[in-house]
Formats: structure tokens, C-alpha cells, sequence
């Protein structure tokens, strides 16, 4: 058990200090982590595994810590698991939080391999700059399935009982069939839509995203560019940060 011990507290000092080549090391190719944000179905194969890291390395750098607090493990002759608590946050936050960290390992080539990583906050206490790059996420992913016209992709991270403040059109749209339809027609056209200057703030389920929408769509007369303040609410729940509520609005 000593090794496997190594191997952990290896990777915790790795984390904290950035290191991504030895944060790598000692997992498996199909290593499939359940991590704090989004994916609800898990991270999967050490490529995807990777990309996770620098965003977290980037607010680790700003003054969060990453340290251990308790450690156990179970270890049989192939197979072995690890179960912890750390301190995850900035200095302010991590009196009481903890992380929760569990961790499956097997030996492969004779050596202890990670295999599976979850990674837990209890649902109230999601910190502030994870929610805020998850959140981030869908605003990024809202631009990719908008070029590929993926309304169902669209969907997605829309809350069921969503309440927009729209352009134009009815006083409000009420649920997400009422918003899909409002999706499908903005994709009649080919079209882009970006979110570059939003900010974000997230407290324990709940974010709030605000700046300006720039959308251009290619109109049967041309190129139609254009600029509108947008407020966005979002709520965590089982399947990750869900829109429950937008305004849009251009300047009169």
C-alpha cells in the first residue's frame, strides 16, 4: 500500500503545482473520471482526461489550494481502491469544505495504475470558480452546436421549465418547448453566436452569466451582424448547469 500511497500524494503535489506530465502518469488509457463539472456521464480515455486539467492548473495559479487531508486505502494482490478528503479552494473557502476523492486502481505491467477517479463537492457547496468555468462550457458549446445547426445539441443544457425574455415575439417564452421553437427558427439560416466578453459568477447551484451576444446570420439578402445585452441564469442539478432563465434585449 505504500506504493499506491506514493502514487496519490505524487499526484495531489502534481496537481497543485500545475504539473500535467505527472499528473498523466500512472493512468490508464480508458481512465474514466466523474469530475465536479460537466460531463454528466464522465470523462473518458486519458486524451479527454487531459484537456480537464489546464483550467483548473489556471485557478490553482490565481491562489487555491489542493492538499491533502486524509487518506485510506484498500489494496488486494490486482485491484485496489483509495478513498479522501482535501482542501479544495481559495484560503477563505476551505476551512470546512472538503473535496471528496475516490479512486480505482489496478496493476497493470506490475505496476499500480489509476483507473477510475470521482471527484465530489456535497450539491450545496459546488466552488465558485469550477461552477464558473462549467458555465462557461455552455456558453462555448452553445457557439459550436449554433455553426452546426444542432438544435437538439441546443437543447441540451436548456432547464424544462426555462423562462426566456426574447427579442421580439410574446411577453415571455415559457418552458423549453416554447424556447426550442424560437431555437429552430434563429437556425433556419446559417449562423454563428458568441459569447466572448461574459462574465460569470457562481455561488454554490446557482450562476449568473451577463455581457453581449454577437450573432451574424447569412440572410437570402446578405450578412446580418448583431450585438445584444443578454442576462443568463443557470442552476445545477443532476445533469450539470441548466438554463432556467435569459433576458435579451437591444439598447432602444
Amino acid at each position: 500500500m505504500d506504493e499506491i500511497r506514493e502514487l496519490i500524494e505524487r499526484w495531489v503535489a502534481a496537481v497543485h503545482a500545475g504539473d500535467l506530465a505527472t499528473v498523466l502518469a500512472d493512468h490508464s488509457e480508458d481512465i474514466v473520471m466523474f469530475d465536479v463539472p460537466p460531463p454528466y456521464d464522465g470523462v473518458r480515455g486519458l486524451a479527454a482526461y487531459e484537456e480537464t486539467w489546464p483550467g483548473f492548473f489556471e485557478w490553482q495559479a490565481s491562489g487555491a489550494s489542493f492538499e491533502l487531508v486524509s487518506l485510506e486505502i484498500t489494496a488486494g494482490s490486482d485491484v485496489a481502491f483509495a478513498f479522501a478528503l482535501l482542501k479544495c479552494g481559495m484560503p477563505d473557502e476551505t476551512a470546512d469544505r472538503r473535496l471528496r476523492l475516490t479512486i480505482g486502481l489496478r496493476k497493470l505491467d506490475d505496476r499500480w495504475t489509476v483507473t477510475h477517479e470521482h471527484h465530489s463537492f456535497p450539491h450545496d457547496e459546488i466552488p465558485s470558480p469550477v461552477g464558473e468555468s462549467a458555465v462557461r462550457e455552455v456558453l462555448d458549446d452553445w457557439t459550436t452546436k449554433t455553426a452546426a445547426s444542432d438544435l437538439d445539441g441546443l437543447m441540451e443544457s436548456i432547464a424544462p421549465e426555462v423562462v426566456s425574455y426574447e427579442h421580439a415575439g410574446p411577453l415571455q417564452y415559457a418552458g423549453r418547448d416554447a424556447v426550442r421553437e424560437v431555437c429552430a427558427a434563429g437556425l433556419k439560416t446559417p449562423a454563428t453566436f458568441t459569447t466572448p466578453d461574459h462574465t460569470i459568477i457562481a455561488r454554490n447551484d446557482l450562476a449568473v452569466a451577463w455581457g453581449i451576444d454577437h450573432v451574424t446570420a447569412e440572410t437570402p439578402d446578405g450578412r446580418v451582424e448583431s450585438q445584444s445585452r443578454a442576462t443568463r441564469v443557470f442552476r445545477h442539478g443532476p445533469e450539470g448547469w441548466r438554463l432556467i432563465h435569459q433576458h435579451l434585449s437591444f439598447p432602444q
